[in-house]
């Protein structure tokens, strides 16, 4: 029964959700939804990330557990097939810690609070479905629904040029899409026969053990999927909407976007560009190293120069981002844990900064940096916060960052060619530039004179604020402090990838 598998709860309850907020009419009963089913979700990540240590503590080897399969349209073998190795339940913990926190964040959206909350939870549930499915075409099914609600989510509740913003986000993302779906399909035509003696299928870890895609259609699929992708990935060149969608989203849709919803570009390169066609990632990978590298470098130049709180903290996202799919890139053992580090680290340290420009700029009406400051004085707690996020960003040791990018620099570093090494000394010097920037704009924002005098009567962080920000902050030091754990989760999945990625060389 579909019921049991316990991973296909991470859909249903986002459901539950969609149909509770579809019959609330007030405000109490709308948070009193979220807050419930948000932290039923939380609850059964741990649950489900508990369970996974035990199972691999015992011994048990498969690749992906908690599998289940449930045909859907026999006549195109496509199946709901779920499944979870180490990296994808670290996936679903943060889509879940995020989604708890983005609910708080969003206390007092104004206006339609129950339409924000349903296109809230569709976005969830598309997140959660593209983490759990070992299935490419019900992955890409999911991938489309976590995509199409953040036209509606930026376009109604955003700010600024939000409709220009929310249209460019659309577009070239659907335009990634299209690049995706034609890989998709590609990857499908030439996959071998199924377990169940289909002539194609959309398994991945059958798709896998038959290798059956000639090198010639890898050369041809891998751009199409990598670039698809990366696109999500925000890669250079196709990161410009980004920096529009981050700096005219709400605030929990920013958090929910730069801190979940990018990682699916990442994770789907790992997933399916690099594990499904491995002689083509080993031939074509410098290509896109140039392209990850330019991004990371750009990126953080670009930040240095913006004023506006959100755009700072989007093209530093940009840079971050592009540090995941260079490590990735580098098809290592060492720099793909990084990545996965990095998209943990990124994912929780974003959310926060975005939770953090959203509370402030509710309280001073501006997000300009020129026209703030000495907050630390007026708001002390968000003060404390945001320097904690600067720091984590910067890679200060004892937070998550620092172990993510060291991770990722010594992983790269292992190439003993120049044409690598090159690049990784040029994405090493991002962390200065990174440095610059944040210790720039923690200059300007929390200290200094008070530049308007009516900041003076402002308060500090409610409750709510607090529990969403004292979330993000404890899960940033618990992987700065005790990153182990996370390593030994995810060593087993790197192991079938390493395999096709050594046969193929």
């Amino acid at each position: 029964m579909i019921l049991s598998n316990i991973l296909i709860w991470f859909v249903i309850i986002p459901m539950l959700m969609l149909a509770g907020l579809a019959v609330c009419r007030k405000m109490n009963q709308i948070r009193a939804v979220m807050v419930v089913l948000s932290t039923a979700l939380l609850v059964l990540a741990g649950y489900v990330c508990v369970s996974f240590l035990e199972l691999r503590a015992a011994g048990v080897q498969d690749e992906m557990l908690f599998q289940g399969h449930w045909t859907w349209y026999a006549p195109l073998n496509i199946k709901l097939s779920v499944g979870v190795d180490g990296i994808s339940v670290l996936m679903l913990m943060l889509s879940a810690i995020i989604v708890f926190a983005g609910t708080f964040a969003s206390w007092k959206i104004d206006p339609l609070p129950r339409n924000f909350f349903l296109w809230f939870a569709l976005l969830s549930m598309g997140v959660f479905g593209f983490f759990i499915t070992i299935d490419i075409f019900t992955m890409f099914m999911f991938y489309e629904v976590a995509l199409i609600p953040m036209y509606l989510l930026i376009g109604v509740w955003g700010t600024g040029r939000k409709e220009y913003s929310a249209m460019k986000l659309t577009l070239m993302l659907m335009g990634g899409s299209a690049f995706l779906m034609l890989g998709l399909l590609g990857i499908y035509w030439h996959s071998g026969p199924g377990a169940d003696g289909a002539a194609h299928t959309w398994n991945i870890l059958e798709i896998a053990r038959n290798n059956s895609i000639s090198t010639g259609w890898q050369y041809f699929l891998f751009p199409m999927t990598f670039v698809g992708f990366g696109v999500l990935g925000a890669m250079f060149p196709f990161h410009t909407w980004s920096p529009d969608g981050h700096a005219c989203a709400p605030t929990a849709v920013s958090m929910l976007h730069a801190g979940v919803l990018m990682k699916l570009g990442g994770y789907g390169c790992f997933r399916i560009a690099i594990y499904l066609l491995p002689q083509a990632a080993n031939d074509l990978a410098w290509i896109f190293i140039v392209l990850t590298g330019i991004s990371i470098v750009y990126g953080a130049f670009s930040a240095c120069v913006q004023t506006d709180l959100k755009y700072i903290n989007a093209y530093s996202s940009v840079s971050h981002c592009g540090m995941v799919l260079f490590a990735i890139l580098m098809l290592n053992t060492t720099a793909m844990t990084g990545a996965i580090l990095q998209m943990l680290s990124h994912g929780l340290m974003t959310a926060l900064f975005f939770a953090l420009i959203g509370m402030i700029y509710g309280r001073t009406h501006t997000r300009d940096i020129r026209k703030m400051g000495g907050l630390m004085q007026i708001m002390p707690y968000l003060g404390v916060c945001y320097m904690i996020a600067g720091f984590a960003s910067l890679g200060l040791p004892g937070l998550s960052g620092f172990v993510a990018e060291m991770t990722i620099f010594f992983g790269s570093f292992e190439h003993a060619d120049m044409f690598h090494r090159v690049f990784v000394i040029a994405a090493t010097c991002s962390i200065v530039i990174t440095a610059v920037y944040i210790l720039r704009v923690v200059g300007k924002l929390l200290l200094g004179k008070v530049q308007d005098e009516h900041h003076r009567q402002l308060t500090d962080a409610t409750w709510w604020e607090r529990l969403s920000t004292v979330t993000l902050i404890v899960c940033i030091t618990a992987i700065g402090c005790f990153p182990n754990w996370i390593n030994e989760t995810i060593q087993q999945s790197f192991i079938p990838i390493m395999k096709n990625l050594t046969a193929a060389i």
